[in-house]
């Protein structure tokens, strides 16, 4: 029996991460041909050891500590490297712990790195959005990639579907659920569910050739606010019954991030963010069309992910 291939995960025990690690180990195909290893900077977390039951090789390291890096990645074949900003909401950080993943990944000589990433919003809106920290960061370790000359491909997750259900999407106040963004209904949402972020990994790896120095962008579909309600009031008669979606004014954005203790360069982040793709395109207008060619219709609707939310488990 050949020897199989080592992917290291980074991340192995959060959304993106968990579920490239999940796909791995359960796919028919891959779980044949991949040795999974898994990477966290506490591998005695319950998490961690919930893994290494189920058959991962866990290895601590620090995005911080190039050497641990190095370590981690020792003998790999792929690399799926993938950085929080939301942790510290330090770009600047973002970017250094993304080049040290980069780094590590040239001096292993690793055989492809799949970094995830997104487009920088400060080009996309020609320096009209400058303040989507999430965005450009990872944009600049893209770019850093490049210059390295590794074998890369890069991953695009689009707009959290989990960000929806009991935050964005909420029972309001007059006991009518209610989708209140900053944007008007009509603007294209790219729907991603971080669970099926396995299948899209899955197809970069299979079609490395293809798409060695390419993006996939990782989404189901685009959306308007509207047929996000639609699609609610489908997957819940009774409670959509009423279900709304409005477009919250600025003032009234920001006043809420306030009121939650967000802090004043976040909460312009993210009204940021959302002016993007009104406004520009989340991916700069790119249509899914190739995404979808390499992922066999498996990825999940945002319906789908509507009648597994925990939150509104009730509604059933």
């Amino acid at each position: 029996m050949p020897t199989k291939k080592i992917i290291t995960i980074f991340g192995a025990t959060g959304l993106q991460g968990g579920a490239v690690v999940s796909t791995f180990l359960n796919d028919p195909t891959l779980k044949n041909e991949w040795t999974v290893r898994g990477v966290t900077r506490d591998v005695t977390k319950d998490s961690a050891l919930d893994l290494a039951k189920q058959g991962v090789e866990m290895v601590a390291a620090d995005l911080d500590d190039k050497p641990s890096l190095l370590e981690a990645m020792k003998g790999s074949h792929t690399v799926f490297g993938v950085t929080n900003y939301w942790e510290k909401g330090d770009m600047q950080l973002e970017i250094q712990q993304g080049k040290n993943l980069a780094d590590a990944a040239k001096e292993s000589g690793i055989q492809h790195y799949i970094w995830s990433c997104v487009y920088s919003a400060t080009k996309l809106s020609e320096g009209k959005l400058a303040h989507v920290y999430h965005f450009d960061g990872k944009a600049e370790v893209a770019e850093y990639v490049e210059t390295l000359g590794i074998p890369a491909s890069y991953f695009m997750p689009g707009f959290y579907m989990s960000n929806l259900p009991g935050q964005m999407f909420k029972l309001s106040p007059d006991n009518t659920y209610t989708l209140g963004l900053p944007i008007a209904s009509t603007a294209p949402i790219p729907m991603y569910d971080t669970r099926d972020t396995g299948i899209y990994v899955k197809a970069i790896v299979l079609n490395k050739d293809k798409l060695l120095g390419k993006r996939l962008l990782g989404a189901t579909s685009y959306m308007t606010g509207k047929e996000i309600v639609d699609s609610f009031k489908k997957a819940f008669p009774e409670a959509g019954r009423t279900a709304r979606y409005v477009e919250v004014p600025e003032t009234v954005y920001r006043n809420d991030m306030k009121s939650k203790g967000v802090p004043d360069y976040m909460a312009e982040e993210m009204y940021e963010n959302f002016r993007l793709m009104q406004d520009f395109g989340y991916y700069g207008g790119e249509a899914l069309d190739a995404t979808h060619q390499l992922t066999d219709g498996l990825l999940t609707t945002w319906e789908e992910h509507a009648k597994s939310a925990r939150v509104w488990a009730h509604l059933k």
